[in-house]
């Protein structure tokens, strides 16, 4: 899902698709946000191997994924 070369232009669609898509860009932001900030700690906590993608790039690949994918979520 996520490499560690992530393409900046790859990364800056799905960040566009992601605010283009929303009702609210604010809220949008916040959950990117929000987003990063679990995936900062889980790195810290050594939960998650992929430390070189930064929180942020993460969570916005996550987030552009389950948007786009939503039968790929459980439950």
């Amino acid at each position: 899902m996520i490499t560690s070369s992530l393409d900046a232009k790859d990364l800056a669609k799905r960040g566009e698709s992601l605010i283009r898509q929303s009702p609210n860009r604010y809220l949008t932001t916040v959950r990117i946000a929000f987003r990063a900030k679990q995936r900062r700690f889980d790195d810290f906590d050594g939960l998650l191997e992929e430390s070189s993608v930064k929180p942020v790039q993460r969570a916005i690949v996550e987030l552009s994924d389950e948007q786009d994918q939503p039968d790929l979520l459980p439950g």
